[in-house]
């Protein structure tokens, strides 16, 4: 079994690019913040869109315009889990669930993963996946 690395903070840029009013200097975020928004920001990007690593990302935005159904869900579940597993080192999935909303023509989805060199409890994100052209 790998050694699990340790650390004592994880820090992002915050994607919004404000400036912070008492410094002047871009909003930082912190800990689960960062590492949250770095899961949506991987679920999010396409392969190829990310320049000099053309596997990066997940095929969601692809499959939300398949069929609403209980299959295309779990391809969804199975594409966010390869991808988070793949490309974030700093957590350990421990579920990911995707529910069709048929009303709204989207996927609700509950990610539940534990962040590797802090502790902290289970940390659970939630966020809707809607098709954009």
């Amino acid at each position: 079994m790998p050694l699990e690395r340790v650390s004592q903070s994880f820090k992002d840029i915050s994607a919004s690019f404000q400036a912070n009013p008492l410094n002047n200097d871009l909003v930082v975020l912190k800990n689960a913040n960062a590492i949250a928004r770095s899961i949506r920001n991987i679920i999010s990007t396409s392969p190829g869109e990310k320049f000099f690593d053309p596997d990066f990302g997940s095929n969601v935005t692809k499959l939300l315009f398949e069929n609403i159904d209980d299959i295309s869900a779990l391809s969804i579940r199975d594409e966010i889990e390869n991808s988070i597993n793949n490309y974030e080192p700093r957590v350990r999935l421990l579920s990911v669930e995707t529910f069709p909303d048929y009303d709204n023509n989207a996927f609700d989805c509950r990610l539940t993963y534990r962040i590797i060199g802090i502790d902290i409890p289970p940390q659970q994100l939630e966020f809707v996946l809607l098709p954009t052209r």
